[in-house]
Parts: C-alpha cells; sequence; structure tokens
C-alpha cells in the first residue's frame, strides 16, 4: 500500500524527471473536462505557477495549486481522500507537467486521476481550454472560490 509520505516524496520529484512519454493514463478533452466539473463530478486542478494563472486566468471552477509548491503532494493526497465521490483531473499549460506527474502517479500506483492533456493553451494533444472558448476566471477568483479544505461541495 502507497504510504502518504511515499506519494508526497513521488510529487515533489515529478518535476525533476524528464518528459520521456506521456502517461498511458486515461486523458479528457478541456471540453469534457468542464462537462464533468459543471455535472458535479469532476474536480480540476491547475498545477501552473502563479504566474501563469496571472498571465492567462484559470479554468473557471478550477482549483489552483502550484506543482512547486512544497504541499503540493499533500495537497494532492487530501483532495484524493476528501473527495471520494468525484474524480480528480489535473491541467497544466500544455500537457507536459501533468503527463509527467501522470507518469508518476502510475509509477506509484495512484489511480483514477485523469489528465486534460492539451492544457490551457494547447499543445501536441489539442487546442486547449482557453482555444475552446471555455471559461476562465482570474487567479484571484479562483483561488478565493477554492475551498480551502481541498473537499468539494
Amino acid at each position: 500500500m502507497l504510504t502518504r509520505r511515499c506519494l508526497v516524496t513521488a510529487i515533489c520529484a515529478a518535476p525533476l524527471v524528464p518528459n520521456l512519454s506521456f502517461a498511458s493514463a486515461t486523458t479528457l478533452t478541456a471540453k469534457d473536462a468542464y462537462a464533468r466539473m459543471q455535472a458535479g463530478e469532476l474536480i480540476l486542478i491547475d498545477v501552473r505557477t502563479p504566474q501563469e494563472w496571472q498571465d492567462s486566468g484559470v479554468a473557471d471552477g478550477a482549483w489552483p495549486l502550484d506543482l512547486r509548491e512544497e504541499g503540493f503532494g499533500i495537497w494532492i493526497a487530501a483532495a484524493l481522500e476528501r473527495n471520494p465521490d468525484h474524480q480528480i483531473a489535473i491541467i497544466c499549460r500544455s500537457g507536459n507537467r501533468s503527463g509527467r506527474l501522470m507518469q508518476m502517479f502510475a509509477q506509484n500506483g495512484i489511480e483514477g486521476v485523469l489528465d486534460v492533456s492539451e492544457g490551457m493553451l494547447g499543445g501536441p494533444h489539442g487546442k486547449g481550454w482557453i482555444s475552446s472558448g471555455l471559461p476562465i476566471v482570474s487567479a484571484a477568483e479562483a483561488y478565493g472560490s477554492m475551498p480551502k479544505d481541498l473537499t468539494a461541495n
């Protein structure tokens, strides 16, 4: 069984692992992720940096959690533990960071997390959240509306 310490260590090391290929985990399009968020089935976590959130905005309803922060692994573990009735999906700028993170999840036996691999700005896996015309909010609004206990309503 994966321990919390192992999960935190693996997630913290994710940015250090080269992106050799995308994980074979389940992926969602930006439009599908938005529809599932609207249906109350999905929690979307934006793993980009605060500067990126400021520059382009955050997907409406997404939780902004910076992948580089020391507490990131603990936050992901808490989101998974506290929301058994929701799936968790991650999104980044273009799918690179989320792909690496999905690899780390797979290597550590963490299942059920989905990847919005086209990202916010698009990339090799699709045109992205913003180009798809999906709603965005300011970084301040996204952070302010995120539940501080990481438990969805």
